[in-house]
């Protein structure tokens, strides 16, 4: 995955969300991708034609169908949430290789329409439906319970100080009209919020949302000769890994595995640390998940992300701003979220982000799949 010596550099040229977000029920999960895929397209003055690589958390040879073309380069990985960051460092890596030039990575979720989405369902063939689902733990927000409380216990902490997290990035959310909750929070109104699994309020959960988002990718030499409408984001470094097939097969409930690994690899490949990451995107279906990453990234010592939190660090204004779309337990969530994690952070490297954050170079985004199965890193440049 390294980049050779003298080879260009391969970078986002186009960055879409669908036009809606929220509830839209007159669009299937494919068009959701397809109108997103566009509006990015259009961004390169590029058409379908000149696309020979393609990656959606949809069924790709479905999507490459669609919209008329046959590439020769797909990439169909689904592993949950994080499945979008996976996607974009196996483009980086098919355009380093010559594999594909032009690659479009493409999302689409109804998740709150459910328009041209199978029934929800737990395969019983599968380890969680084996031996998890048996035991009660069916929803996403039963099978969480475990590793939160089990850190919540460890660190002295109270399930109240949960309600940080959607409080703090209840700031960077309000007022924005693409936000599903674009309301300022108080740790009341979170607390008051109806009780969904212990410890979990109803605003430490995300909400289920529609839409869709896509890039384009591909090197920054090939770029050169066209008129691009932002500024190029480039793709300084990625890492994806895995621990198991749910929380209850964790090693550590206090730690992600795949949080440590994937963030690893992507910092040593892009030859950067924590110190010089300006913004950061951790992917948050539930309030305890950016606890994790702050921790498993490295950013602050075991046991240090709640008082981080309370010290303002991540609000505007902060040392180290965080999810500062309002996250997936504001802004948007499809199901999968990892897509627009990525959008948030290539609209602030672009500058055009709802809430813009002023020097902004590089940004590090941290994917989930699953309940803490597999993860997903990039890190991002604007230089």
């Amino acid at each position: 995955m390294n980049r050779a010596a003298g080879s260009s550099p391969v970078i986002i040229a186009g960055a879409a969300e669908s036009p809606q977000l929220g509830t839209v029920p007159g669009q299937s999960a494919m068009m959701l991708a397809v109108s997103s895929a566009r509006l990015a397209l259009r961004q390169t003055g590029l058409a379908w034609a000149d696309v020979d690589g393609l990656a959606s958390t949809l069924p790709v040879v479905d999507l490459a169908s669609y919209v008329g073309i046959r590439p020769g380069w797909l990439d169909g990985t689904v592993v949950g949430g994080c499945s979008s960051m996976l996607h974009v460092r196996h483009a980086v890596a098919a355009i380093r290789s010559g594999a594909a030039s032009v690659v479009v990575v493409a999302h689409g979720e109804s998740g709150r329409s459910r328009v041209g989405m199978p029934p929800r369902a737990v395969d019983p063939a599968s380890m969680a439906g084996q031996f998890e689902q048996p035991y009660g733990m069916s929803g996403t927000f039963s099978r969480f319970t475990l590793p939160v409380l089990a850190y919540l216990h460890t660190y002295g902490l109270s399930p109240d100080d949960l309600a940080e997290v959607p409080v703090a990035q209840s700031e960077w959310a309000a007022g924005n009209p693409r936000a599903y909750r674009d309301k300022p929070l108080d740790i009341h109104a979170v607390l008051s919020s109806r009780m969904i699994a212990w410890p979990f309020r109803v605003l430490e959960c995300c909400p289920l949302t529609d839409g869709g988002g896509a890039l384009v990718l591909m090197s920054a030499r090939r770029a050169a000769d066209l008129d691009l409408e932002h500024r190029p984001v480039t793709v300084l470094g990625s890492g994806e890994s895995c621990e198991g097939p749910g929380a209850s097969f964790m090693e550590d409930l206090t730690s992600f595995a795949g949080f440590r690994e994937a963030s690893a690899r992507a910092f040593r490949e892009s030859g950067l640390t924590q110190a010089d990451i300006d913004h950061l995107m951790i992917y948050d279906a539930y309030a305890h998940v950016p606890l994790y990453g702050l921790e498993d990234l490295g950013f602050v010592g075991r046991g240090e992300a709640v008082p981080f939190l309370r010290s303002g660090a991540t609000r505007p204004g902060g040392s180290l701003p965080m999810n500062t779309n309002g996250g997936g337990l504001l802004y948007t969530h499809t199901g999968m979220y990892g897509m627009f994690a990525i959008q948030e952070a290539v609209r602030q490297l672009r500058g055009d982000a709802f809430a813009a954050v002023p020097g902004v170079r590089t940004s590090f985004v941290q994917g989930i799949g699953g309940m803490f199965g597999a993860a997903g890193s990039l890190v991002l440049s604007n230089t």
